[in-house]
């Protein structure tokens, strides 16, 4: 069993129809962990500590079962947490999307992001 972790702003409940079909041709099972707020005051130490904390979050969650993570947020953040899991050979994959503008009437905008795949972060 091998267990997909989406560590992001965007609950799996959420994602498109294609997304979640995507995932779960590659993975057994989707399990969502709520991404940190990121106070933009934070140190470096500080973002380090968070990240530590993370990576021990996505291995109780997953319970002794091996996990890959998707992971999309704060890039400080985010880099820090790759960087970790990829040091205890976890994989780690962020989604791709095409990005569609609907101008409206007053000068509105609506974007509509499209799924297209999940692309595995390269080795740090």
């Amino acid at each position: 069993m091998h267990l997909l972790i989406n560590l992001s702003n965007h609950p799996s409940s959420k994602w498109s129809d294609e997304q979640r079909t995507t995932a779960l041709a590659q993975f057994t099972n989707i399990l969502d962990i709520p991404f940190p707020q990121i106070d933009p005051i934070a140190s470096t130490a500080d973002i380090c500590q968070l990240a530590e904390e993370y990576l021990q979050k996505c291995y109780e969650i997953a319970d002794n079962q091996a996990f890959t993570i998707h992971l999309m947020g704060e890039m400080t953040f985010t880099y820090t947490l790759v960087a970790l899991l990829q040091q205890n050979g976890i994989t780690c994959l962020a989604s791709t999307t095409h990005r569609k503008v609907l101008a409206e009437e007053g000068g509105k905008k609506t974007f509509l992001f499209e799924f297209i795949q999940f692309r595995e972060y390269p080795l740090i």
